[in-house]
């Protein structure tokens, strides 16, 4: 009876070890799938943070460009206006240039007449104190 209560006993402890050893496999293997699991959302998280920051880029590449073409229509304005007015600037100074170079004589002459043609006169308000 003794043999049979070993081998009872025996038997009973390879079943409850065997019980054990698919509990650790079984946590094991749960162990794994959450591992797994956190490294897929990871992936997931890293995925989207990329597209996200690719969709802001994207935007802030379409905002660039239509600022620029924005800025480039009123510079463009501007800058024809103000070659315009550099153009009838030019224009002006050449007109003054030549009309230096056509009158120069006439008014060096005038200049000269007058101040070597002396006439003295009494200014007409000068009072002779009595």
């Amino acid at each position: 009876m003794v043999a049979s209560q070993a081998s009872a006993i025996t038997s009973a402890m390879a079943s409850q070890s065997q019980g054990i050893q698919q509990l650790l496999q079984a946590e094991k293997r749960a162990a794994e799938k959450v591992a797994d699991a956190r490294k897929r959302k990871a992936r997931r998280l890293k995925q989207a943070k990329e597209e996200a920051q690719m969709e802001v880029e994207q935007y802030r590449r379409e905002r660039e460009q239509e600022f620029q073409s924005k800025q480039q229509a009123a510079m463009g304005s501007q800058g024809n206006l103000s070659a315009e007015v550099e153009q009838a600037t030019r224009r002006q100074v050449q007109g003054m240039q030549s009309s230096q170079q056509r009158n120069r004589e006439r008014v060096l002459a005038q200049l000269l007449g007058m101040v070597c043609d002396v006439r003295p006169q009494v200014h007409p308000n000068y009072r002779i104190a009595a």
